[in-house]
This record gives C-alpha cells, sequence and structure tokens, in this order.
C-alpha cells in the first residue's frame, strides 16, 4: 500500500486559510453568469458553483458528503445565498449531469477505459527508470493531468502500479534466474553463508568502502578487485534491466542483511545480488583508479616540495661555487702574464683543493637543476614505494584511449614490458609526444653515439601521462563508471539535430553556427566599447601601467537606527524554540517525513515513523549521531532504530525530496521575496573535517587539515536549494550546474553568484548554453586574461586589459560539438559535473575541450568587462555571496556535535548527512520566517513604525531564540499551531 500523501494526488485539506479561499474558491464573473444561465435555483447554483471551483484543485469530483464546511460558507457567501443552503442532490442524475457539465466547462475527458490505457502506458515506460510506487503514481497523474483526463480514484492508481509492478519486475526476476548458471546460483547462495573464522558473511564484504590510498590499502583493494573478477561477469545477466533499475536493485540489497535476502524468493534475491556485484565490481575499479590518481598526485606534490628543500639546501653550495669562481678568476688574473700550461696548471690546483672536477660538477648540475621548475627528477624517490602496486593495478585495469592518438597507450605497453629490467637505460625509442619538454628533456638521452631512455623516469612520465588523460576523459576504462568514455553519453548528432531549433529558441541563442559566432562577436565588441567609452568617467577602476585593473573599494553604508531598533523588537517577539520541536512541527504542517520510506517504496512497517524520520533527521542534521542522541531521550529510541531507519528508509533521492517539500513551503511566504530575488543564487563550500583514514580525505591548503568540501547553492531568498559532498581536491564549480538542473523545488535561479572555485572557462560555457547567468566573485581576477574581438580592434583607454584573441573560426567549426554536450545535459544522458570534470583538465587532443575553453573566454572576458564598469552588479554579487557564507556559518551552529567531525567513511553517508543538515537548516528557517511573519504583523498592530527598507534587512539565520542542548522531547505543542499553516504574507 502506498500512503497517499507520499504522492500528488490532490485531496480535500482539512482547514483552509483565508488567503486560500480567496484565491482558490472566490468565483469569477464569468463563472458566474456560466452558474446562472446552466441554473435558476439556488440551490443547484451552489452545487454547481462548488463543482466548479473544487475540479480545478483536485481533479477529479469528491463525495457531497466530504465538501469541506470552510468552503461551503465561503462559496455561499459570495453567491449570497442563504445560510440554510448545504451541497445536497435530491437525485442522482442531477449530480451526473453537474459532473458532466463541469467536464465540458474545462474540456476535460472522464475516467475510462482510454484513460486506463494512458496510464498504464505511461507506468510500463516509468517502471524501467524508476522504482518507487509513489513516483509512478505521480508520473500517472502528470500524463492524465497533460492529456486532459479526470483523476480517478486513489485506489485505481495504486492497484494499476501495483500490478504493472509486479508484473515487470516478477519478469525481470525470471529472466535473470533463467541465465544464471547452477554453479553461480551456488556462488550467490555462498556468499550469503556465515563464515566460521569471520562469524559473517561474504555478503557483508560487498559493502565495505574503500579507505585512504595508502600501500596496504591499495593491495586490500586490488585482492578485492580479483576477487569480483572470480565471480565472474554479471552483464549477461542484467544485460535486459535498465541502468536505473540496476542501481536500484543494488541499492536495495546494499541496505539487507544476507539473512533477510535469504528471506526472497531465490529470483529476485540473485537479481537483486547480481546487480549489487556489478556495481560494486565498478566501484571497486572507480575507487582503485582513484587511488593510483591520488598516489601519482602525492608524487608530484612531494617532488615539488623536494625542490624547494633542495634549494634552500643548495644556499651552502651555491655559496662554495661563488668562491670557487672568484678563486679561479683571481688566480687567472695574477698568471696573466704566465704561459697557458702554466695558468692552467695552477686554475687545475684550485679545482682540486676544492674537491675536483667532478664533485664540483656534480654541485653545479644539482644546482642549476634547482634554479628551475623542473621538480620531475626528484618524482622517483616518492613513486618507487608503490611501484610494484601500481604496476599490477594498471594491469588489471583494461584502459583504452578516447582519441586516434594511441602513443600513451604503446608507451604504456611497452614499460609494462619492462617491469623487471634494472638497467638504468633503455635503447628503444618511443614516440614521446604525449609528454611535456620538461619530460622529454629528461627521459631521452642523448649522445654523440646513440639515444637512450631513462628507464625510471620513463616509468613516472608514462603514469603521470596517464594519470592526467584518465582525468581529461583521453583514457578511459571498461566497467569502471566514473573513469567510462563520458563521449558514449552524448545524444548522437542525428537526434540532437532536429531539437536545436527549439532549444536555441528557448535558451535565447542563435540556432546555426555561423550567427552563433556573429552575435557572440558582436556582443564581445558592444560591451568592450560601452566600457572604453564611460572608462573617463568610471572613478571606481584604474588600470597600472602594468595593464592590471585595480577596483577602488566600495565604502560600506552605516546601519540606521531603525534597522536595529526592529531588529531588537522583533527578538523579544520570537517564541523560544528548540531545534528538534521544530522539526516536528513543521513536519506536521509540512509532511515532509512522508518522503522517507523502506527503499522497496512500500509504506513503512515501524511505528510511529513520523516521530522516527524526524528524530533521525535530528540526530544526523546536527552531527550528534545515533548513540549520543539515543541517550538524551532517556531510553524513548535506541541507537540502533536510528541507524537502522537511516540505512533502510533514507536515501539521498528522499533526502532531496523532503527538502524540496521544506523550500515549497518557504516560497510561499511573502517576507523572504523582501531580502532578495528568487531568480538569484549564491554557490559557496565549507570545509568539513574527516578522518585521514578515508578515500574522500584530502589534505586542504587553505585550511591546513585533512577533510571534505559541503558544497551549497543558496537562494538569495536564504533557503538552501542543494548541496554535495565534495573532496578537497574536486573543483566546486564543477557541481554547479548539477544543482540547478537537480533542483526539484519551486524556486529556480537563473543568476549565479559564486566564489573562484565556483567558476572556469569551461564552467562560462556550459553556463552560457544552458542559459545560465553566471557571475562569481573571483579572487586575484585581474590576473585573468581579457581577449580582443580582432587583432585589428584597438580601445583608447582599456586596451591594455587585453593580452590575446578569440578565435572565431574554431568556435564555429566546432558548434555542432558544442551542442550536442548541451543538449545531452538538458536530456538527462550526461551529468554536468562528469563533462565538467573531464574538461577541467587541458587536452591536446579533446576537442569539445578545446571549443568549450574558446567559448568560455568569450563569455568570461564580457562578464569581466561588465565586472569592472557596473558598481551595482558588483555590489549584488557581494551581497548574494555574502548570504551563502552566512549559510555556512548557520550550517556550522547546526551541526555543533563532535566538534564538526564528520565520522564516516562511506561517501553516501556522507552525502546524506550534509543533506540531513540541509533539512535542519531549512525547517528551522521556515520556522523563524513563519515567527517573524507573526510578529511583524504584530508590531503593526500595536502602531510600530515598520519600514519595508529595515525589513528588507532582516535574516531567517536568527538563532538567538533557538535551543541546541538540554534532554530532548518529540512531541511538544508548538507555539502557535496555526503559523506555519496561517498567512504567510506581511504587507
Amino acid at each position: 500500500m502506498t500512503a497517499i500523501d507520499r504522492t500528488i494526488y490532490r485531496r480535500v485539506k482539512r482547514s483552509y486559510t483565508t488567503k486560500e479561499l480567496i484565491e482558490a474558491y472566490t468565483p469569477t464573473e464569468e463563472e458566474r453568469h456560466f452558474v446562472e444561465t446552466m441554473t435558476r435555483s439556488g440551490q443547484q447554483q451552489l452545487n454547481l458553483m462548488l463543482w466548479i471551483k473544487l475540479f480545478p484543485c483536485l481533479g477529479y469530483f469528491p463525495g457531497v458528503d466530504e465538501i469541506p464546511t470552510a468552503i461551503v460558507i465561503h462559496v455561499r457567501k459570495a453567491l449570497s445565498l442563504p445560510e440554510e443552503f448545504f451541497p445536497v442532490y435530491d437525485n442522482q442524475r442531477t449530480l451526473y449531469r453537474h459532473h458532466q457539465t463541469v467536464r465540458e466547462y474545462y474540456q476535460i475527458l472522464p475516467y475510462g477505459k482510454e484513460a486506463r490505457r494512458v496510464a498504464i502506458r505511461i507506468i510500463l515506460r516509468a517502471v524501467r527508470t524508476m522504482d518507487n510506487p509513489a513516483d509512478l503514481i505521480n508520473a500517472a497523474i502528470d500524463e492524465l493531468v497533460k492529456q486532459r483526463y479526470e483523476m480517478p480514484a486513489f485506489s485505481t492508481l495504486e492497484y494499476l502500479v501495483g500490478r504493472i509492478r509486479a508484473l515487470v519486475y516478477g519478469r525481470i526476476f525470471r529472466k535473470v534466474k533463467t541465465l544464471i548458471s547452477p554453479e553461480t546460483q551456488q556462488i550467490f547462495e555462498t556468499l550469503l553463508d556465515a563464515q566460521t573464522p569471520l562469524h559473517r558473511s561474504y555478503f557483508s564484504l560487498l559493502k565495505l568502502t574503500a579507505q585512504s590510498p595508502t600501500l596496504s590499502h591499495l593491495k586490500a583493494w586490488q585482492d578485492r578487485l580479483t576477487w569480483f573478477l572470480q565471480l565472474g561477469s554479471m552483464e549477461l545477466f542484467v544485460s535486459d534491466i535498465p541502468p536505473a533499475l540496476i542501481k536500484h536493485f543494488a541499492a536495495e540489497a546494499r541496505a539487507l542483511d544476507a539473512s533477510e535476502l535469504n528471506d526472497y524468493t531465490p529470483a529476485k534475491r540473485w537479481t537483486l545480488l547480481a546487480c549489487l556485484i556489478k556495481e560494486t565490481q565498478m566501484g571497486t575499479r572507480d575507487d582503485l583508479i582513484e587511488m593510483f590518481l591520488k598516489r601519482i598526485a602525492s608524487a608530484h606534490v612531494k617532488a615539488k616540495e623536494a625542490l624547494q628543500r633542495v634549494r634552500e639546501e643548495q644556499q651552502k653550495n651555491t655559496e662554495q661555487l661563488l668562491a670557487v669562481l672568484t678563486n679561479l678568476v683571481e688566480t687567472a688574473m695574477e698568471d696573466c702574464d704566465q704561459d697557458d700550461a702554466t695558468a692552467g696548471k695552477h686554475l687545475r690546483e684550485v679545482l682540486v683543493k676544492q674537491g675536483g672536477h667532478v664533485e664540483l660538477l656534480q654541485k653545479c648540475q644539482t644546482v642549476t637543476a634547482s634554479l628551475g621548475d623542473q621538480y620531475q627528477p626528484f618524482m622517483w624517490q616518492f613513486y618507487t614505494s608503490h611501484r610494484k602496486a601500481l604496476f599490477q593495478l594498471v594491469r588489471s585495469l583494461p584502459i583504452h584511449s578516447a582519441t586516434q592518438d594511441q602513443s600513451l597507450m604503446d608507451a604504456l605497453e611497452y614499460v609494462l614490458t619492462q617491469e623487471n629490467r634494472r638497467s638504468l637505460t633503455l635503447s628503444d625509442t618511443l614516440d614521446l609526444s604525449f609528454a611535456s619538454e620538461a619530460w622529454q628533456h629528461l627521459v631521452i638521452i642523448k649522445d654523440e653515439k646513440r639515444t637512450q631512455l631513462a628507464r625510471r623516469h620513463l616509468e613516472v612520465c608514462v603514469f603521470s601521462a596517464v594519470a592526467s588523460e584518465l582525468k581529461a576523459g583521453d583514457l578511459y576504462v571498461d566497467g569502471s563508471e566514473r573513469f567510462a568514455d563520458y563521449r558514449t553519453q552524448l545524444l548522437p548528432w542525428d537526434t540532437c539535430q532536429p531539437m536545436v531549433s527549439e532549444y536555441c529558441q528557448e535558451i535565447g541563442i542563435p540556432s546555426d553556427a555561423s550567427t552563433f559566432v556573429t552575435r557572440l562577436q558582436g556582443e564581445l565588441r558592444s560591451v568592450a566599447e560601452q566600457v572604453d567609452t564611460a572608462f573617463p568617467s568610471n572613478k571606481s577602476v584604474e588600470i597600472t601601467d602594468k595593464g592590471e585593473p585595480v577596483l577602488k573599494r566600495l565604502k560600506a553604508t552605516a546601519i540606521p537606527a531603525s534597522r536595529i531598533a526592529l531588529q531588537e523588537a522583533l527578538r523579544q517577539l520570537m517564541p523560544d524554540r528548540s531545534v528538534l520541536s521544530v522539526l516536528w512541527d513543521t513536519d506536521q504542517k509540512v509532511h515532509w517525513t512522508r518522503r522517507f520510506g523502506p527503499i522497496s517504496g512500500s509504506d513503512p512497517k515501524i511505528a510511529n515513523p513520523e516521530e522516527r524520520y524526524v528524530t533521525m533527521s535530528f540526530a544526523y542534521g546536527t552531527n550528534m549521531g545515533a548513540a549520543q542522541l539515543a541517550k538524551h531521550m532517556g531510553g524513548v529510541i535506541t541507537a540502533h532504530e536510528i541507524t537502522f531507519t537511516n540505512h533502510r528508509h533514507a536515501t539521498l533521492e528522499k533526502l532531496d525530496a523532503a527538502k524540496a517539500d521544506l523550500i515549497n513551503r518557504y516560497h510561499q511566504y511573502d517576507l523572504p521575496k523582501k531580502w532578495g530575488d528568487e531568480n538569484i543564487a549564491a554557490a559557496d563550500g565549507t570545509k568539513l573535517d574527516l578522518y585521514e583514514n578515508n578515500l574522500l580525505s584530502s589534505y586542504h591548503i587553505r585550511y591546513g587539515s585533512y577533510g571534505g568540501i559541503a558544497y551549497h547553492v543558496v537562494s538569495s531568498l536564504y533557503i538552501a536549494l542543494y548541496s554535495h559532498f565534495l573532496s578537497c581536491g574536486m573543483w566546486e564549480g564543477n557541481f554547479l550546474i548539477d544543482a540547478l538542473i537537480g533542483n526539484t523545488s519551486t524556486i529556480h535561479p537563473k543568476i549565479i553568484h559564486s566564489d573562484t572555485q565556483g567558476q572556469s572557462t569551461n564552467i562560462f560555457a556550459l553556463s552560457y548554453l544552458l542559459g545560465i547567468d553566471l557571475m562569481p566573485r573571483i579572487r586575484h581576477w585581474k590576473d585573468l586574461n581579457f581577449y580582443h574581438p580582432s587583432k585589428q580592434t584597438v580601445y583608447q583607454h582599456i586596451d591594455s586589459l587585453f593580452k590575446d584573441t578569440i578565435d572565431w573560426d574554431l568556435l564555429e567549426k566546432h558548434w555542432t560539438d558544442l551542442m550536442q554536450a548541451a543538449l545531452s545535459v538538458r536530456a538527462g544522458k550526461l551529468q554536468p559535473s562528469t563533462l565538467l570534470r573531464k574538461l577541467s583538465h587541458e587536452s591536446r587532443k579533446n576537442r569539445l575541450y578545446q571549443a568549450f575553453r574558446e567559448l568560455g573566454r568569450v563569455i568570461r572576458t564580457i562578464f569581466l568587462l561588465r565586472y569592472i564598469s557596473d558598481i551595482p552588479m558588483r555590489e549584488q554579487i557581494t551581497e548574494t555571496t555574502n548570504i551563502a557564507e552566512r549559510y555556512n556559518q548557520f550550517c556550522q551552529w547546526i551541526r555543533f556535535a563532535a566538534a564538526g567531525l564528520l565520522a564516516e567513511n562511506d561517501p553516501e553517508e556522507m552525502q546524506k548527512q550534509v543533506r540531513y543538515t540541509d533539512i535542519v537548516a531549512n525547517a528551522l528557517m521556515l520556522q523563524n520566517v513563519a515567527d517573524l511573519t507573526e510578529a511583524l504583523e504584530q508590531l503593526e498592530q500595536r502602531g510600530y513604525p515598520v519600514k519595508s527598507e529595515d525589513v528588507a534587512h532582516l535574516s531567517a539565520y536568527m538563532t538567538e531564540h533557538l535551543q541546541r542542548f538540554g534532554d530532548y522531547t518529540l512531541k511538544g505543542q508548538p507555539a502557535s499551531p496555526e503559523t506555519l499553516a496561517g498567512n504567510t504574507g506581511h504587507s
């Protein structure tokens, strides 16, 4: 059974606010005229008008006795009918005639056989991409509404979904069962048997998470991959299962233990195991590649540090060599009257006295190396300890080139054949065009007789290039997910071509390459000319002799006394609340916990599920954890109950849906709209401390400790729209567009502000192609290049800003590549973060990288020109990014427990905990806005002079009245039960 409140099926509410009655149930003049022409009886006019007002709100006709009294009274007053009139029918035929009249009025078709076929068809299509019954019911409702059908009874939709889901899944399970051989069946059953020495099943090993990339962990994970490969490929078994369902079945299996899986039928049990093994095989490969990348990156970092140490250590050698040189010059000057033989003998004596020519030459070479930026010679010493493990790892991965250039793959195959060689040089020759000049100079040894390769440096060079091209997508790995060939996820151009015109019209960009380039070129030229013309009168910016723009700091405005007084007056009226009680109260009004439930999608089979979900959200959102919260609740709930609920009833998708419910209710209030613009949002990240023994944990230079990044996108209305947990090494802005595409709330920003980490040329380019206006606050922005629209263009005042020219021919040539990528992202075939992560690494081979970089240069130059000339825009950027930073501080206040340490090693649990904190934060903001709205109304009723400009500077991040600590109780009565359900406006 699926709870109706977990779907979008509309129901008659128990109570209605005055605002809701006025907006939704007040008859219009057209509706009055229609009803009067259809019937003269006052009773029948009331009946018909009620159906006319109820049907668009519900989509179906409720029972006459189910119509709320509040609606009846409101409609009756609007029609000026006597109070004794209530909805009633003496004849059922009149009721049916009224229903048909309303259908004709709204041009709605009754639910019948054709509507049932429509619902079945959309459910069959949806069941291949989603599993939750509530989601399937919602898909059917959306399609029925789109095709203007009357809604059937909820039980009808519930039956259809249950029946179709059972048929489709049963067919899948039976098909998989026929494909699995008896030997594989036995292997699956063995996985679920408890092993005597371990006292646990091998099934539990499938759910382990990767740790930090130490040598021991690297070897352990390689052994894990070997074990998985021995289980065999699961592709044959799951080839007919849609990818979305494979992930769902794997998640369902991961949430269970061995004994619970044994309770399933063999067909379902084996299907879930096959999906879990397939996903875990891919995940293990991905983890190994991440370990490989981190080991190579670590070698680069340590080599650079070694170079710096050598520079510092070579100070004494430098002084010695300068002394030798001075001595040589002085000796030569003294022997200027001597013959060459005598002078040479004296010079040789000086060299011998200082250590000899061999030692002095070595010191010269060391000093020379330390003077440049060539750190590559130092990498071997940091690579050699992991050499054997890295060779085994690379051999275990099916690596392929994504381009026609095979030079790196040829070099890799050659290096693998030389693993056991001990000689320092190799007499062979290789195409090293993939390597930088620094590497080539180090690897290739030339003398008068022959050319050789330095074996050690060659190994490090090739493995470094492999790591770089795996990141850039020029190499890919079969059987991987994060490092698969992302180009296969792009829609074919034949599929894209018919969509281009409509898409470009929607976004507002030209739909052909030539016009696209011409408009961009014209916009860049126009903005540059405007900035150049207005530059003499622009007193906020200067350009130095070096061509560097310098912006003058904007003066801060004084805070008026009325604003401080209003804030103090409001503090006196804000009721004291505990964080836990706020979560409970908001759920009573918004019902955001309806989004949680068993992964199977059925109704929760736990006692008091709402209480359990609220408690779980508080435990993880505040970082208190299950054990500590259970102690503070006096035995009302156990730690096991909290962790069980988190693992079995909460997924990332469910958490995002719960958060969206809170956002949508928040958005109904008028007060936040006085604080900002719903079309504007800001992105920012904040560091969370992690255990070092974690694959995602990295050392963050800026913060000076290990951890990860909680990345948030926050509306200028203060509410958090999106969060993601990142490793410190990831570029935050790569996930910015994921946030906008994945946002399911009613707030859809089009202008995005961020900090330096939220932008790059590629992010500017993709944002432009998706109709997003990226406006970041960039640190050291003056070091970025401005690009001329053409080589012939010269500006009178700002010409020194420009360092290069846009390659318009390149943009026009690769326009189809740009549109193909944008349409693939829009269609959901390719995650923006996946594309941007690949494009964030420079590639000479990737034409998509080159096209995105060039487009990004255009868009970023236009933005930078506007940034230096538009003071209001700079003020807006600063103000909105400050909101995101304040949200991070608000989250730190909420995550008060365990000193902010995220005590998790499971990547999915890390993602969930960040989202739990968002739910707590959004619930607190929702309650704050409700309380502020009520307090402002009280002040106005008392005659307090409330100024709109002072209200605009209030905030949803108030905490003085909130209680975080103490003994926690759940079902406390809210201070104002009507607040959240009441008026959401403030005049």
